[in-house]
């Protein structure tokens, strides 16, 4: 007689997340130091609002897949770089779709600043063509006290939402879930690397500082990654 399979209750907490990910890495720009230690870490959507970004200028940096990196200057608040999408393949993310529009992609990307919940895909990611040889900013952060502070703020991801190469996996605006939603118990069964590819805060994280364990300016040949220094603050 075949066994009917039992669903497993969604959801997942602070604690229980932060016991299979104890940290989380972020990698920034290697110039942004400076205004994440005044504004924290923000989304690209809530850095066009404070530097006054509008029109169609705004328009190609939230609404469309950015092919380069964006220097933006404002007369008080100086310089900050936001980084390309290189990865985000349009004619492949067109396909991937299934329930929004590349604009509307862009836009819910955009919204969110990222980390990545394991080392292992932190080295993929700084390791990538478009990012070795090159020095970037990482955070590594306490993963409770982040989850515990912005629960009702983040998502969490089955897929690596930023990507399309070398193949793209269907997406739509239910694939970045909240906390209590999330399959979190279903896909524990595949390990870690594959149970939370992403967490995401919707905005960002104006007080990051107080979540940051190190922040490290690293870089990577293409296989390893090289810490260069540390911050001392």
């Amino acid at each position: 007689m075949k066994k009917l399979a039992i669903a497993q209750p969604k959801g997942v907490t602070p604690k229980t997340l932060s016991e299979l990910y104890p940290r989380l890495y972020h990698m920034a720009h290697e110039d942004a130091w400076e205004q994440i230690q005044r504004h924290g870490l923000l989304s690209t959507s809530s850095l066009l609002n404070l530097w006054e970004v509008k029109g169609k200028q705004r328009s190609a940096v939230e609404s469309e897949v950015r092919k380069n990196e964006v220097e933006l200057r404002h007369p008080r608040r100086g310089k900050v770089v936001i980084r390309d999408q290189k990865p985000l393949y349009e004619p492949k993310l067109r396909k991937a779709l299934i329930d929004c529009t590349v604009q509307e992609w862009c836009q819910l990307l955009n919204r969110r600043v990222f980390f990545w919940p394991t080392v292992e895909r932190l080295v993929t990611h700084i390791s990538a063509r478009g990012n070795r040889g090159k020095n970037h900013l990482v955070l590594t952060i306490d993963s409770y006290r982040l989850a515990a502070a912005y629960e009702k703020t983040i998502t969490l991801c089955p897929l690596n939402s930023g990507n399309t190469i070398p193949f793209a996996q269907q997406r739509g605006k239910n694939s970045l879930m909240r906390m209590s939603e999330y399959p979190f118990r279903e896909r524990l069964a595949r390990g870690p690397y594959y149970t939370v590819v992403e967490l995401a805060v919707e905005t960002g994280v104006p007080d990051i500082l107080d979540f940051v364990v190190s922040a490290d300016y690293m870089t990577s040949s293409g296989r390893n990654i090289k810490q260069l220094s540390r911050i001392t603050f």
